[in-house]
């Protein structure tokens, strides 16, 4: 889900977050564009332990790719 074409939200009801829950949040930021995403876990008694916020920086930049030697 995307809110105001800015940040990503991967919502979730699991006993705890994984390395896969973390590495498709991130895989959906490269893949978007966006630079925020949120990971949020319901099944938790209180919400805020629940989210997980994740900034994408990419390691290049898209005209790195396309630069004449």
């Amino acid at each position: 889900m995307v809110v105001e074409k800015r940040v990503v939200l991967e919502l979730k009801s699991i006993e705890a977050f994984s390395l896969v829950h973390e590495a498709i949040i991130l895989t959906y930021l490269r893949l978007s564009g966006f630079k925020i995403g949120l990971l949020i876990n319901f099944n938790v008694t209180t919400l805020k332990d629940g989210i997980r916020r994740f900034v994408f920086e990419p390691r290049y930049e898209e005209k790195d790719l396309h630069r004449e030697h």
